[in-house]
């Protein structure tokens, strides 16, 4: 059984992906920042597949050593990783002019770091076992900035050149890294705002492309995959 470990894991886009990873028969280490989220998540991963382990912890992503205590907590639990899925992010509307005094820390700290930091810890054991894949949730502002959102794009510029990095000290030891870049997806980052769900990509749409490119055959990998609404941006 391969060992999955996930960030930001109870809603939107990382909640879709937990559970097609359990449906996979994936043990799981998930985190949030609610304990009763995580406690009826793992009930309901459970209930979708009950062969599987689910680990659970009350993580904070945008500071460090919580991110590294859920990483070394995940593998005590689990046994090795060799799925990692970054998908922890905020999404703060603002021009980079009129952010306040700590904007560009807070965003740096939730949106690239722990992806940095959750390398750097499983990164030499995943060559060392030859083995494993690591899934970068970045965004479509990676490659379109958004000036409403001029933080926000800088460091999804950052975390998608991060991907880009890992990939090529990784290419050479069988472990695997994709960049997923989504336009307008229907997560909480829309919370309050009237939107028509029929022309956004739902985080089940994130979900089964993680799950195709992580099934494929050994030699082959995805670098990046941009998935945009059908109707266009919004």
């Amino acid at each position: 059984m391969k060992n999955a470990i996930i960030t930001a894991s109870t809603k939107g886009m990382g909640r879709a992906i937990s559970i097609i990873f359990a449906k996979e028969g994936v043990n799981l280490a998930i985190c949030s920042r609610h304990d009763d989220e995580l406690a009826a998540f793992k009930t309901e991963l459970l209930t979708i597949n009950p062969n599987i382990k689910v680990f659970t912890s009350v993580t904070d992503c945008s500071v460090k050593q919580q991110v590294l205590a859920f990483a070394a907590a995940a593998e005590e639990a689990l046994g090795d990783i060799s799925i990692i899925v970054n998908n922890a992010g905020m999404y703060t509307y603002s021009s980079i002019l009129d952010d306040t005094e700590d904007a560009f820390q807070k965003q740096v700290n939730t949106n690239l770091m722990p992806a940095y930091e959750l390398y750097r810890y499983f990164g030499k054991k995943m060559i060392a076992a030859k083995d494993g894949h690591i899934f970068n949730i970045c965004s479509i502002a990676a490659i379109s900035p958004i000036a409403e959102a001029g933080t926000y794009s800088v460091t999804k510029f950052a975390l998608l050149g991060l991907t880009k990095v890992m990939r090529l000290e990784m290419q050479d030891h069988g472990v695997k890294v994709t960049a997923i870049i989504p336009g307008s997806t229907l997560t909480d980052s829309w919370k309050g705002m009237v939107v028509d769900k029929d022309k956004m990509v739902l985080p089940e749409d994130i979900a089964s492309a993680v799950i195709n490119i992580y099934k494929m055959s050994v030699g082959a990998n995805v670098d990046e995959i941009i998935i945009k609404p059908a109707y266009g941006q919004i």
